[in-house]
Protein backbone atom coordinates (compact mmCIF):
# COMPACT_ATOMS: atom_id res chain seq x y z
CA UNK A 1 0.00 0.00 0.00
CA UNK A 2 3.33 2.34 -0.21
CA UNK A 3 3.27 2.91 -3.43
CA UNK A 4 -0.67 4.35 -3.72
CA UNK A 5 -0.06 6.39 -0.87
CA UNK A 6 3.53 7.84 -2.74
CA UNK A 7 1.80 7.95 -5.97
CA UNK A 8 -1.37 10.24 -4.81
CA UNK A 9 1.30 12.81 -2.43
CA UNK A 10 3.38 13.19 -5.92
CA UNK A 11 0.24 14.08 -7.72
CA UNK A 12 -1.21 16.24 -4.91
CA UNK A 13 2.26 18.23 -5.09
CA UNK A 14 2.48 18.24 -9.67
CA UNK A 15 -1.39 19.56 -10.13
CA UNK A 16 -2.03 21.44 -7.09
CA UNK A 17 1.24 22.72 -5.49
CA UNK A 18 3.65 23.21 -8.55
CA UNK A 19 1.44 25.38 -10.35
CA UNK A 20 0.24 27.22 -7.62
CA UNK A 21 3.93 28.21 -6.57
CA UNK A 22 4.61 28.92 -10.27
CA UNK A 23 1.29 31.03 -10.43
CA UNK A 24 2.37 33.18 -6.77
CA UNK A 25 5.86 33.59 -8.48
CA UNK A 26 4.66 34.88 -11.84
CA UNK A 27 1.89 37.05 -10.33
CA UNK A 28 4.03 38.84 -8.09
CA UNK A 29 6.42 39.46 -10.11
CA UNK A 30 3.82 40.84 -12.20
CA UNK A 31 1.98 42.87 -9.55
CA UNK A 32 5.70 44.34 -8.25
CA UNK A 33 6.17 45.68 -11.75
CA UNK A 34 2.60 46.99 -11.88
CA UNK A 35 2.12 48.40 -8.35
CA UNK A 36 5.71 49.76 -7.65
CA UNK A 37 7.99 50.05 -10.38
CA UNK A 38 7.95 52.83 -13.18
CA UNK A 39 7.02 51.88 -16.74
CA UNK A 40 9.13 52.84 -19.12
CA UNK A 41 7.52 55.89 -21.56
CA UNK A 42 6.25 57.92 -18.03
CA UNK A 43 8.22 60.39 -15.69
CA UNK A 44 9.50 59.30 -12.67
CA UNK A 45 8.24 61.74 -10.08
CA UNK A 46 4.78 60.38 -9.62
CA UNK A 47 5.80 57.26 -10.31
CA UNK A 48 8.23 57.11 -7.51
CA UNK A 49 6.12 58.97 -5.00
CA UNK A 50 2.08 58.81 -6.12
CA UNK A 51 -0.25 60.95 -4.48
CA UNK A 52 -4.24 61.19 -5.68
CA UNK A 53 -5.06 64.26 -7.11
CA UNK A 54 -6.45 66.43 -4.47
CA UNK A 55 -8.20 69.01 -6.90
CA UNK A 56 -11.00 68.46 -8.94
CA UNK A 57 -10.98 72.04 -10.59
CA UNK A 58 -7.90 73.96 -12.17
CA UNK A 59 -7.30 77.31 -10.52
CA UNK A 60 -7.91 80.50 -12.76
CA UNK A 61 -5.36 82.40 -14.03
CA UNK A 62 -2.88 79.76 -14.47
CA UNK A 63 -0.03 79.55 -17.83
CA UNK A 64 -0.77 77.11 -20.72
CA UNK A 65 2.50 75.45 -19.85
CA UNK A 66 1.35 75.06 -16.05
CA UNK A 67 -2.23 73.71 -17.78
CA UNK A 68 -0.05 71.41 -20.00
CA UNK A 69 1.85 70.04 -16.75
CA UNK A 70 -1.25 69.58 -14.86
CA UNK A 71 -3.21 67.76 -17.64
CA UNK A 72 0.28 65.37 -18.06
CA UNK A 73 -0.13 64.40 -14.30
CA UNK A 74 -3.71 63.81 -14.41
CA UNK A 75 -3.35 61.66 -17.46
CA UNK A 76 -0.33 59.87 -15.51
CA UNK A 77 -2.72 59.08 -12.12
CA UNK A 78 -5.38 57.83 -14.43
CA UNK A 79 -2.80 55.37 -15.90
CA UNK A 80 -1.00 54.42 -12.59
CA UNK A 81 -4.55 53.44 -11.28
CA UNK A 82 -5.84 51.14 -14.36
CA UNK A 83 -2.07 49.05 -13.58
CA UNK A 84 -3.01 48.95 -9.78
CA UNK A 85 -6.02 47.57 -11.19
CA UNK A 86 -5.34 45.28 -13.22
CA UNK A 87 -2.55 43.96 -10.51
CA UNK A 88 -5.28 43.84 -7.69
CA UNK A 89 -7.86 41.75 -10.52
CA UNK A 90 -4.47 39.18 -11.29
CA UNK A 91 -4.37 38.95 -7.09
CA UNK A 92 -7.81 37.65 -7.26
CA UNK A 93 -7.86 35.48 -10.49
CA UNK A 94 -4.90 34.00 -8.27
CA UNK A 95 -6.68 33.59 -5.39
CA UNK A 96 -10.01 32.36 -6.92
CA UNK A 97 -7.64 29.28 -8.39
CA UNK A 98 -6.17 28.20 -4.55
CA UNK A 99 -9.44 28.41 -3.49
CA UNK A 100 -11.06 26.64 -6.14
CA UNK A 101 -8.98 23.79 -6.75
CA UNK A 102 -7.76 23.32 -2.71
CA UNK A 103 -10.58 20.95 -1.58
CA UNK A 104 -10.91 18.28 -4.35
CA UNK A 105 -6.87 18.13 -3.84
CA UNK A 106 -7.51 17.95 -0.24
CA UNK A 107 -9.98 15.46 -0.07
CA UNK A 108 -8.30 13.44 -2.70
CA UNK A 109 -5.13 13.18 -0.06
CA UNK A 110 -7.69 12.37 2.98
CA UNK A 111 -8.82 9.71 0.93
CA UNK A 112 -6.35 7.91 -0.92
CA UNK A 113 -3.25 8.51 1.60
CA UNK A 114 -4.85 8.39 4.90
CA UNK A 115 -7.51 6.37 4.07
CA UNK A 116 -10.58 8.70 6.30
CA UNK A 117 -13.84 7.94 3.89
CA UNK A 118 -13.41 3.36 3.63
CA UNK A 119 -15.52 3.40 7.24
CA UNK A 120 -17.48 6.54 6.95
CA UNK A 121 -20.97 6.41 8.14
CA UNK A 122 -22.49 9.17 6.39
CA UNK A 123 -21.64 7.67 2.77
CA UNK A 124 -24.42 10.53 1.43
CA UNK A 125 -22.00 12.93 3.22
CA UNK A 126 -18.92 12.37 1.70
CA UNK A 127 -20.05 11.78 -2.20
CA UNK A 128 -21.86 15.73 -1.48
CA UNK A 129 -18.71 17.15 -0.88
CA UNK A 130 -16.76 15.08 -3.16
CA UNK A 131 -19.15 16.34 -6.36
CA UNK A 132 -18.86 20.00 -4.84
CA UNK A 133 -15.50 20.26 -4.92
CA UNK A 134 -15.17 18.78 -8.45
CA UNK A 135 -17.59 21.17 -9.22
CA UNK A 136 -15.29 24.13 -8.12
CA UNK A 137 -12.74 22.87 -10.39
CA UNK A 138 -15.06 23.17 -13.39
CA UNK A 139 -16.27 26.74 -11.89
CA UNK A 140 -12.85 28.04 -11.84
CA UNK A 141 -12.66 28.58 -15.62
CA UNK A 142 -15.98 29.93 -15.40
CA UNK A 143 -15.16 32.33 -12.59
CA UNK A 144 -12.24 34.34 -14.66
CA UNK A 145 -14.66 36.29 -17.75
CA UNK A 146 -16.65 36.98 -14.50
CA UNK A 147 -13.89 38.26 -12.43
CA UNK A 148 -12.55 40.70 -15.30
CA UNK A 149 -15.93 41.64 -16.12
CA UNK A 150 -15.89 43.33 -12.67
CA UNK A 151 -12.82 44.12 -12.25
CA UNK A 152 -11.58 45.60 -15.78
CA UNK A 153 -13.54 48.70 -17.28
CA UNK A 154 -11.78 47.70 -20.60
CA UNK A 155 -12.68 44.02 -20.31
CA UNK A 156 -16.59 45.57 -20.14
CA UNK A 157 -16.76 47.26 -22.54
CA UNK A 158 -14.73 45.59 -25.63
CA UNK A 159 -17.75 42.07 -24.52
CA UNK A 160 -20.05 44.84 -24.90
CA UNK A 161 -18.93 45.80 -28.12
CA UNK A 162 -18.43 42.58 -29.60
CA UNK A 163 -21.56 41.20 -28.23
CA UNK A 164 -23.49 43.70 -29.87
CA UNK A 165 -21.55 43.46 -33.17
CA UNK A 166 -22.34 39.72 -32.83
CA UNK A 167 -26.16 40.80 -32.71
CA UNK A 168 -25.89 43.36 -35.29
CA UNK A 169 -24.10 41.49 -37.56
CA UNK A 170 -27.08 39.05 -37.99
CA UNK A 171 -29.26 41.67 -38.27
CA UNK A 172 -27.14 43.58 -41.11
CA UNK A 173 -26.71 40.13 -42.85
CA UNK A 174 -30.78 39.30 -43.10
CA UNK A 175 -30.83 43.14 -44.18
CA UNK A 176 -28.60 42.91 -47.12
CA UNK A 177 -30.12 39.62 -48.01
CA UNK A 178 -33.54 41.18 -48.15
CA UNK A 179 -32.24 44.26 -50.05
CA UNK A 180 -30.10 41.94 -52.29
CA UNK A 181 -34.14 40.30 -52.56
CA UNK A 182 -35.82 43.28 -53.78
CA UNK A 183 -32.87 44.09 -55.58
CA UNK A 184 -32.89 41.25 -57.37
CA UNK A 185 -36.49 41.25 -58.05
CA UNK A 186 -36.46 44.99 -59.18
CA UNK A 187 -33.94 44.08 -61.72
CA UNK A 188 -35.68 41.35 -63.28
CA UNK A 189 -39.44 43.61 -63.47
CA UNK A 190 -37.26 46.29 -65.02
CA UNK A 191 -35.59 43.25 -67.33
CA UNK A 192 -39.22 42.66 -68.66
CA UNK A 193 -40.34 45.94 -68.71
CA UNK A 194 -37.22 46.67 -71.39
CA UNK A 195 -38.29 43.37 -73.02
CA UNK A 196 -41.66 44.22 -73.43
CA UNK A 197 -40.77 47.79 -74.85
CA UNK A 198 -38.20 46.56 -77.27
CA UNK A 199 -41.44 44.34 -78.68
CA UNK A 200 -43.46 47.00 -78.61
CA UNK A 201 -40.64 48.96 -80.36
CA UNK A 202 -40.07 45.75 -83.12
CA UNK A 203 -43.62 45.75 -83.85
CA UNK A 204 -43.96 49.58 -84.20
CA UNK A 205 -41.19 49.73 -86.71
CA UNK A 206 -42.71 46.56 -88.64
CA UNK A 207 -45.68 48.61 -88.83
CA UNK A 208 -43.77 52.10 -90.24
CA UNK A 209 -42.01 49.89 -92.89
CA UNK A 210 -44.88 47.70 -94.26
CA UNK A 211 -46.73 51.05 -94.13
CA UNK A 212 -44.34 52.95 -96.45
CA UNK A 213 -43.83 50.10 -98.60
CA UNK A 214 -47.04 50.06 -99.37
CA UNK A 215 -47.21 54.03 -100.15
CA UNK A 216 -44.22 53.55 -102.85
CA UNK A 217 -45.76 54.10 -105.99
CA UNK A 218 -45.02 51.60 -108.52
CA UNK A 219 -42.92 53.39 -111.85
CA UNK A 220 -43.71 56.19 -110.33
CA UNK A 221 -47.35 56.13 -110.94
CA UNK A 222 -49.06 54.12 -108.78
CA UNK A 223 -49.06 52.89 -105.37
CA UNK A 224 -48.61 49.14 -104.98
CA UNK A 225 -51.68 47.31 -103.88
CA UNK A 226 -50.60 43.85 -103.75
CA UNK A 227 -46.85 43.04 -101.96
Amino acid sequence: EVYPKMYHTCFFLVTYMAPLCLMVLAYLQIFRKLWCRQIPGTSSVVQKKWKPLQSSAQPRGLGQSTKSKISAVAAEIKQIRARRKTARMLMVVLLVFALCYLPISILNVLKRVFGMFNHADDRETVYAWFTFSHWLVYANSAANPIIYNFLSGKFREEFKAAFSCCIFGIRSHHDERLTRGRASTESRKSLTTQISNFDNVSKLSEHVVLTNINTIPANGIAPITHW
